[in-house]
C-alpha cells in the first residue's frame, strides 16, 4: 500500500513557563496510509516517552522497527508528535549547556567551560502545557482530516498526558494503547504551589544510556548494532546536542541527546479509575516486557512520585474495558527489541478489534512468537 508521508508544523500557544503565550510550531509526521472514502479514515497519534523524541522512537530508519509505517501499512493514518523540550519540537532555554542537569554536566564538556551558573534555573515542562500541546494536535488532526476521535499509542511516560487527557476528553480518544506506561499509584494530584518549579530544564543522554537500555537480560533481546542504530536516530533529531561532549579521537564531538526535565501530576490511582472512563468509553491495553525495570521501579522507591508500577495501572482503571499484556524476553525499550514485530502486530489487531485472544478483559502473556495465552 502507498504511503504518504508529510511533516506538518502545528501552531500553537505555549503554556510552557519558558515561552509562555508565545506562538510556536510543534513537530507532527503523519504516515497516511488510508485508501477509500474520508468516512474510512482512522487516525491513530502517537506520543513518545521522557527521553526519547517521536521519530526515534516510533520511525526507526531501520529494516522493520519503524512502527508508525507499520501502521500506516495496516490502512491507518499515523501522525507522531514532540512535545516542546524533545525532537524537532522547540527547545526553549536547552541550547544553553548551563542549563543542563549539574550531574551530568561532565558530559557536555566542550562546549562547556567556565562559570556553570544556569541561565534558567526551573524545571522545563510540566503536566499542564504537555496536556495543552497534546490537545492542540488531537484538535488538528480532527480538524485536518475530518474525524471526531483519535486512537492514542504512548510509550512511557506520555502516560502522563494521554492518560488524563482521555479521562477529561473522552469524545476525543477512541482508544489508548500504553506501551510501558509509567504510572505512580500514589503520586500527586495536585500542582505545585508555583511553577515553574526550582531546578533545571535540561536532561542528557549519552551513548552509553543507550548501551544500558538496550543490555540483555534473555538470548536475542535485540539484534547486533541496534545501539549503533538508535544512537544515529538520536544524533539526527538533535542538531546542537550532536556538537556537545568530548572529543573523540577522530576529533568529533561525543555527542547527546537532550530532553525536557518536566515536573507531573494528576495521574495516580484516583485519577486513573475516575468516573471510569478510561476502560468504559476509553477502552484500554496496557503492554509492557516482563524485563522492564523502568516502568516497574526495581528496588521499590520511598518517594510516591518515583515508585512506578505497571500492574497497578491496570488495578486502577475501574472501566471493564481493560486489558494487559507482559511481553517475555522484552524491556522497557520494546520498539527497538526483537518482539517489534509482535508489538507492531498487537497494535494493529488493537486498533481493530480493541480485542486480545478475542477478549476485552484480563492479563495476557505474549511468547517470542507472538502466541497469546492467559496470565498464570
Amino acid at each position: 500500500m502507498a504511503i504518504t508521508t508529510t511533516d506538518h508544523s502545528v501552531p500553537h500557544t505555549s503554556t510552557v513557563p519558558a515561552n509562555e503565550g508565545q506562538k510556536v510550531e510543534l513537530f507532527v509526521r503523519e504516515h497516511d496510509g488510508t485508501s477509500g472514502p474520508p468516512a474510512n479514515r482512522k487516525a491513530v497519534l502517537m506520543l513518545h516517552g521522557r527521553s526519547v523524541p517521536a521519530l526515534a522512537g516510533y520511525d526507526l530508519q531501520h529494516t522493520s522497527y519503524g512502527w508508525g509505517k507499520a501502521l500506516a501499512r495496516a490502512g491507518y493514518d499515523v501522525f507522531m508528535m514532540d512535545l516542546q523540550g524533545s525532537g524537532r519540537s522547540p527547545r526553549p532555554r536547552m541550547e544553553d549547556p548551563c542549563n543542563v542537569n549539574p550531574s551530568q554536566q561532565a558530559a557536555v564538556i566542550p562546549p562547556l567551560s567556565g562559570p556553570r551558573t544556569a541561565s534558567y534555573p526551573f524545571v522545563l515542562t510540566n503536566s499542564q502545557s504537555d496536556q495543552d500541546e497534546l490537545s492542540t494536535v488531537v484538535e488538528y488532526i480532527c480538524n485536518k482530516r475530518n474525524v471526531s476521535k483519535v486512537a492514542f499509542i504512548g510509550w512511557s511516560a506520555a502516560a502522563f498526558a494521554m492518560g488524563p487527557y482521555a479521562i477529561k476528553n473522552p469524545g476525543k480518544v477512541e482508544s489508548l494503547f500504553l506501551l510501558g506506561p509509567i504510572f505512580p499509584p500514589l503520586g500527586p494530584s495536585n500542582p505545585p504551589p508555583t511553577l515553574p518549579v526550582p531546578g533545571f530544564p535540561t536532561h542528557v543522554l549519552t551513548r552509553m544510556s543507550i548501551e544500558q537500555a538496550l543490555a540483555m537480560k534473555c538470548p536475542n533481546q535485540h539484534e547486533p548494532g541496534m545501539v549503533d542504530v538508535v544512537w544515529s536516530a538520536l544524533m539526527d533529531n538533535d542538531p546542537i546536542g550532536r556538537e556537545w561532549g568530548k572529543l573523540l579521537p577522530s576529533g568529533k564531538p561525543a555527542g547527546v541527546s537532550r530532553f525536557r526535565n518536566f515536573v507531573t501530576w494528576g495521574w495516580n490511582n484516583t485519577t486513573a479509575g475516575q468516573g471510569g472512563i478510561l476502560g468504559g468509553s476509553v477502552p484500554v491495553l496496557i503492554v509492557h516486557g516482563e524485563h522492564d525495570q523502568t516502568a516497574n521501579t526495581t528496588p521499590p522507591s520511598s518517594n510516591p512520585a518515583l515508585d512506578f508500577h505497571v500492574p497497578a495501572l491496570y488495578d486502577a482503571i475501574t472501566g471493564p474495558h481493560k486489558l494487559l499484556v507482559t511481553v517475555k524476553c522484552a524491556g522497557h525499550s520494546m520498539p527497538w527489541e526483537s518482539q517489534h514485530k509482535n508489538l507492531h502486530n498487537l497494535s494493529k489487531h488493537w486498533l481493530k478489534h480493541t480485542k486480545v485472544d478475542d477478549k476485552t478483559q484480563g492479563k495476557f502473556e505474549m511468547d517470542e512468537n507472538g502466541n497469546i495465552s492467559p496470565a498464570p
